[in-house]
């Protein structure tokens, strides 16, 4: 199955995370980064990457953020 490639502003709200986790964890080797020139900040995320936050069924407001991914190392997910 292809990635789900989503900008970060999605990517930061299915995590419970702020936008400026994203990137350190872009940074850190957890998530890839996906490029597109076609985007105006070009970066893309996959959803399969980034672990989901508990949210309330109802009013879809955060009950707790998605779990730090562990680092990515060889295109393998290192515990």
């Amino acid at each position: 199955m292809p990635p789900q490639l989503v900008p970060e502003d999605l990517a930061a709200y299915w995590t419970g995370r702020p936008a400026t986790t994203i990137r350190r964890w872009a940074a850190e080797g957890r998530l890839t980064r996906h490029h597109n020139p076609q985007r105006r900040n070009g970066v893309l995320y996959d959803l399969a990457e980034l672990p989901e936050a508990r949210r309330d069924p109802d009013t879809r407001e955060l009950v707790e953020p998605g779990p730090t991914p562990g680092i990515i190392e060889a295109g393998l997910l290192a515990a």
